[in-house]
């Protein structure tokens, strides 16, 4: 068949909940139907719920995942990887090992002819100033340069701990969280709003929200948020000018 489509996947958030395994089992099959016809391939963040780029350690774990992303690098498909906040930490592994082309912040990316404006999503539209000033912090130089040299062990125990506090925080004070909460209210769509006043792009792909969705933003634009892996096995495919948002069944 010929590699001529586009996917998107995004938030696995592999290491959280007990079917963190099962959920990778779920991903690399969802990754070996993606082989078959896949020109480009982009990951859009919090693929791990966690992750930090050590000099000589990797993380124990995510050894199916990692693996497939190996091979669909070998069999010559376009990886990329746009970092999201629960995996910022990832640096260069991906790149060293897998020639995967890593994103820190949205980008546009050229397919078929179309413009797709890319990222994970968090903190634009700066609805959440409290938020804007941690992600800072997290991606201070110097921050992550004093992280690496504290122990393993007690890092992931940090990180998983609050990982896991912040998302039962957030979903405790807003039960609809993962609702669409208008346009005013997404930062995502705010920000994409912004860009489109700069430039015509296609398509805005996100995630980040947990939400899947596809919305016309008017002028020949459309928004789409792929959704998660981690709960509606989610993901987007777009082929001969069609995004769609798809459930992932085995």
């Amino acid at each position: 068949m010929p590699s001529n489509k586009l996917y998107f996947i995004t938030d696995a958030h592999l290491g959280a909940g007990s079917d963190s395994l099962d959920r990778e089992r779920e991903l690399c099959s969802l990754l070996d139907m993606m082989k078959v016809d896949a020109a480009m391939i982009v990951f859009l963040g919090d693929m791990f719920d966690f992750w930090f780029t050590y000099r000589y350690v990797v993380p124990k774990g995510f050894v199916r995942l990692l693996g497939k992303m190996a091979e669909l690098s070998d069999a010559g498909i376009d990886l990329h990887f746009f970092i999201g906040n629960h995996d910022m930490w990832l640096f260069d592994y991906l790149p060293s090992q897998m020639k995967i082309a890593m994103h820190s912040d949205p980008e546009t990316l050229m397919f078929d002819g179309k413009k797709f404006l890319v990222g994970h999503g968090d903190g634009l539209g700066h609805l959440d100033k409290q938020y804007d000033i941690i992600r800072w912090i997290f991606r201070n130089k110097t921050n992550q340069w004093l992280f690496a040299h504290v122990p393993s062990g007690l890092t992931f125990g940090i990180a998983n701990a609050w990982s896991h506090r912040s998302r039962r925080g957030h979903i405790k004070k807003n039960p609809k969280i993962f609702e669409y909460q208008g346009d005013d209210r997404e930062g995502i769509v705010i920000y994409c709003k912004q860009q489109l006043e700069l430039q015509h792009i296609d398509y805005c792909v996100f995630g980040h929200r947990h939400t899947p969705l596809v919305r016309d933003l008017g002028g020949g634009s459309t928004y789409v948020n792929v959704g998660d892996f981690l709960i509606n096995r989610s993901y987007a495919e777009y082929c001969d000018g069609k995004i769609e948002v798809k459930k992932w069944i085995r």
